[in-house]
């Protein structure tokens, strides 16, 4: 028989049909959050499109997305006393679905982050500014969990999108810092912890001085054309 042959129910396997509806479970639980993921990537790359045809061209760099694991989330779920039903989740789990937005300089991580939840649909629940408040270990990013609205065959569903905006050379480093976090099993010696430490530093000092160019450069004026010839 083809593996794609259809198996009568009264035969199949009682581990596999608990498993088979586990799977539809957790397919219930994480499509409005793909669906809010997806609606919110459009937005951002209709910004990023838009803004690319100005002289300086888009402040967007790149954009990566993801959605948590049912095991993530049953993971956070117990660090957090949070049952793990739809409706717990949707109240106490802000970050199952993220996107990550890198710009090219920091006065553009302000900005995307603004045009974005200044869009009337979108609802700010939380934000977080890891740029002008950095986290002790020298992360900084902005962080903002949104609400937006998924408009599903009989109903609609506000689903929270979780947005990190950094630039560049603080999302390099960041991801140093996680690589160097999970080889040693999130116990960083102090030697090294104070190497990253010292790296954000010098990151946040490239943003400042690719900053202060990048003004420079937009506040010069073309010289004169001479009046000879």
């Amino acid at each position: 028989m083809s593996a794609y042959d259809l198996v009568d129910e009264s035969d199949a396997d009682p581990h596999s049909a608990a498993l088979s509806e586990a799977a539809h479970e957790v397919g219930q639980l994480l499509m409005p959050y793909r669906f809010g993921l997806e609606e919110m990537l459009t937005k951002i790359n209709i910004i990023r499109e838009e803004l690319s045809f100005r002289p300086e061209g888009s402040p967007i760099e790149h954009v990566t997305s993801r959605l948590k694991s049912i095991d993530s989330i049953r993971a956070k779920a117990a660090r957090i006393g949070c049952e793990v039903t739809p409706e717990a989740i949707a109240h106490q789990i802000f970050d199952i679905a993220g996107i990550r937005i890198v710009c090219s300089f920091i006065e553009d991580t302000y900005w995307v982050l603004s045009m974005l939840t200044n869009q009337s649909d979108i609802k700010v629940v939380e934000i977080k500014d890891y740029i002008a408040n950095p986290k002790p270990n020298g992360y900084r990013s902005l962080h903002a969990i949104v609400q937006i609205p998924v408009f599903l065959s009989d109903s609609i569903r506000d689903v929270c999108v979780e947005l990190q905006v950094r630039t560049v050379a603080m999302d390099f480093w960041a991801s140093v810092e996680h690589k160097t976090y999970y080889k040693f099993r999130r116990e960083i010696p102090e030697h090294l912890g104070g190497e990253l430490a010292e790296a954000a530093r010098v990151a946040h000092e490239l943003d400042q001085r690719m900053s202060d160019l990048r003004e420079t450069l937009l506040g010069s004026v073309p010289p004169p054309r001479g009046t000879d010839g």
